[in-house]
């Protein structure tokens, strides 16, 4: 039978001396002291998490005492109940300054948004969304609260000064992502009930209806212009004269990293993690969208993200950052939206350039299948898939550059 350890009292701790060499004090259920050579004495947590041992650095006494590094070690075993390394916790706090024992709700935020990121529920581009909301609009007023005394009329005035902005849609969803926090934080006792759940209803309903869209040559060829002409933000203008040319999702072209671009075979190649329906998808790249892509890469090329955030070149480009610039150039909603450019190519490659429909459908990641029933893999058509995507370019340079529709031979493309 293991000897049990004896757990320590202040008198060993203050009478604990230094040695030639590190020597542990232990305290029992993974906690010990670390008493160094210079007469450091350093609180440490000993655990295993996904069958590695690990240690976690809990502070160093007198600052810590005896008792705040054994709570210190509780709150890091109840984080591994949960399925969470304290490790990664602690990591993840390090820039707020939040110890693992607070129960603030930005804490128990970040605990919820780690442990569904870990557990891939969520694309990494959508985990950065999630975060990147709460960090924008929920932790500034509300983070450094106990989550068990927010009031649900805190929360819902927090929501409609975010409606208020013409963020509606955002507001509908942080309620959601903060129902999913309320919810984490009762099963594991940090509240005892969910307030946004008391917010049903609270804010005006999102009005449905597709994304607007310039489906007729002559609707887009005005906003193509403007692009062209944008005074803003340089990499913000870049992505939005690269999105007529590839077409697709803005998610997926904000979080584009430089490691996906192959100028050889002038391919972009999303990985599977960051598709919609979870394949990779190979987009051919015209000469274009290559110019684009090389006059940008001296600005970020040297980081991980074609696009990184004006804030942290360690994110990619914000999810409003592409219709705000729409906006900037003076087209509303209702006239044109970063994700309307996907039913442009749709609608003007089919109906003016007739394309094949199942090359549009591909090139567009939705579902495909041949006459068997099985689905296309990314690299069908892939011949004919550039070939069309070189035509649209230059069907779009035309747009620019003259005043009348040119109109290409009918099935120029398969």
């Amino acid at each position: 039978m293991p000897k049990r350890i004896a757990p320590l009292s202040d008198a060993q701790i203050k009478n604990a001396k230094p040695q030639e060499k590190d020597y542990k004090l232990m305290d029992g259920f993974g906690l010990f002291l670390l008493i160094t050579p210079t007469n450091g004495k350093l609180w440490r947590f000993d655990y295993r998490f996904d069958n590695k041992r690990k240690m976690l650095a809990l502070g160093a006494y007198p600052s810590v005492t005896l008792a705040e590094a054994r709570q210190r070690r509780e709150d890091a075993k109840k984080l591994l109940a949960n399925g969470i390394d304290p490790g990664a916790m602690k990591k993840t706090l390090k820039s707020t300054g939040k110890e693992l024992a607070a129960n603030t709700f930005e804490v128990i935020a970040r605990q919820w948004h780690l442990k569904f990121s870990a557990a891939g529920k969520w694309s990494p581009t959508h985990a950065a969304d999630i975060m990147h909301r709460l960090e924008k609009d929920i932790f500034p007023p509300l983070g450094s609260r106990p989550i068990s005394e927010i009031k649900p009329k805190e929360l819902l005035t927090v929501l409609e000064r975010i409606a208020s902005r013409g963020a509606l849609d955002s507001a509908h969803r942080l309620r959601h992502h903060c129902g999913m926090i309320f919810r984490y934080a009762i099963v594991h006792e940090y509240a005892e009930r969910d307030i946004a759940a008391d917010l049903r209803g609270a804010l005006p309903p999102v009005k449905g209806g597709h994304h607007a869209a310039a489906t007729t040559p002559k609707d887009l060829a005005p906003i193509l212009r403007s692009i062209d002409d944008f005074n803003g933000s340089f990499i913000v203008k870049s992505a939005l004269q690269l999105l007529p040319l590839v077409f697709c999702r803005p998610g997926e072209l904000r979080a584009a990293e430089w490691s996906e671009i192959n100028f050889d075979d002038c391919i972009w190649e999303i990985p599977a993690e960051r598709m919609k329906m979870k394949q990779p998808h190979i987009v051919p790249l015209s000469r274009q969208a290559i110019a684009i892509l090389k006059e940008l890469q001296p600005l970020t090329g040297y980081g991980r993200y074609l696009f990184p955030c004006h804030r942290s070149p360690l994110r990619c480009m914000s999810n409003n950052a592409l219709n705000a610039g729409l906006r900037r150039l003076g087209f509303t909603k209702e006239e044109a939206t970063a994700h309307g450019f996907r039913a442009s190519a749709r609608t003007i490659l089919d109906e003016v350039l007739k394309v094949r429909p199942d090359f549009i459908e591909h090139q567009l990641s939705h579902s495909v299948r041949d006459a068997l029933g099985t689905a296309y893999n990314r690299t069908s058509h892939l011949d004919e898939r550039k070939k069309m995507m070189q035509t649209w370019a230059d069907y779009l340079g035309n747009l620019k550059t003259v005043a009348k529709v040119i109109h290409l031979p009918e099935r120029s493309v398969g």
